[in-house]
């Protein structure tokens, strides 16, 4: 067996993200030795019940203690106050690292509080699923999904290649680039996404004419999908779209004037219009599952309901 990547891991935080690097460093042989670190003693039980580290620690100055790669799986919002507490503990040499889905505020908030003698290269794990919790997360999370890297400027190479190796190691595709584009990338293609989600799941809960029950009885597939994003962990998305403000407001700008397009093209008729985006949108679907980003199984590839009839319409 090779030797890890690094002697000792310290996770701080151990939801979905953090547990699912957890098992992938353990069973990938990318770690000796797993630090969790997490405030909450029946997070940091069940962690210690379901086997996840080595070592446990309500603290997280005493986990990432002679470790030599720190990762943060902690709310975009909490990274600033954490690197804080823990700078004064990081040895020499070491590789900090976060999994946040925004890049530009992380750096903002960490880079202040950290010692020259360390390497920070912040990382962004597109993978994730509604579920939360130490026991949420699994083997497969990273499989074939993407992590970017945006490293700031006059970043040690040798740092940036270990770290690529790391989320290889987890079965991630990796790519680099600056902390500006990725915001803006990740603007259009997660968070106003998420905002539309959460945005149609309240409308259709608030509606006056339509009453709750008859929201969840007669939900159709489209809006089962929303409400699958909307159950996302809503701590971890108020502080995406409070610290990723300019870009997801600029594309919310864009949204908006394409929508308002769309309300007239229905308000007049025009179906040429309707037809000629709906052809594009669905190219655009192509693309992704021919990119291995989804799956062209019917109904997403999710297993018919108990008692539910193939061919049934929602």
């Amino acid at each position: 067996m090779s030797e890890p990547l690094f002697e000792r891991l310290a996770l701080i935080g151990i939801g979905l993200i953090g547990s699912s690097l957890a098992l992938n460093a353990r069973t990938n042989g990318l770690a000796r030795h797993i630090a969790i670190a997490t405030r909450r003693k029946e997070t940091l039980d069940k962690a210690e019940e379901l086997g996840l580290g080595d070592s446990y620690h309500l603290e997280a100055s005493e986990a990432v203690a002679d470790a030599d790669f720190v990762i943060l799986c902690v709310p975009v919002g909490s990274c600033g106050a954490i690197t804080r507490e823990i700078a004064p503990h990081l040895k020499a040499g070491a590789i900090v690292s976060d999994v946040g889905s925004v890049k530009g505020a992380v750096i903002a908030q960490m880079a202040p509080h950290l010692p020259s003698s360390v390497h920070f290269v912040p990382a962004h794990p597109l993978a994730g699923t509604e579920q939360s919790g130490p026991q949420a997360g699994f083997l497969e999370l990273f499989t074939n999904r993407w992590s970017i890297l945006t490293p700031p400027e006059g970043t040690d190479p040798a740092a940036v290649t270990r770290v690529e190796a790391f989320w290889q190691g987890c079965g991630s595709n990796v790519e680099t680039m600056t902390a500006e584009h990725h915001d803006l990338v990740l603007a259009i293609v997660s968070h106003v996404p998420h905002l539309i989600a959460y945005n149609i799941v309240g409308t259709a809960a608030d509606l006056e004419t339509v009453t709750q029950s008859e929201v969840v009885k007669f939900s159709a597939s489209g809006f089962r999908d929303f409400t699958r994003i909307a159950a996302s962990d809503p701590t971890m998305w108020r502080d995406v779209f409070l610290t990723n403000r300019d870009a997801v407001l600029e594309m919310l700008a864009r949204f908006s004037e394409d929508l308002a397009t769309l309300q007239r093209a229905i308000r007049w008729g025009d179906g040429d219009t309707l037809f000629d985006l709906f052809t594009r949108t669905r190219a655009i679907r192509r693309n992704v599952i021919e990119a291995g980003q989804d799956t062209a199984k019917p109904n997403f590839g999710r297993e018919p309901a108990s008692g539910e009839r193939a061919g049934t319409k929602g």
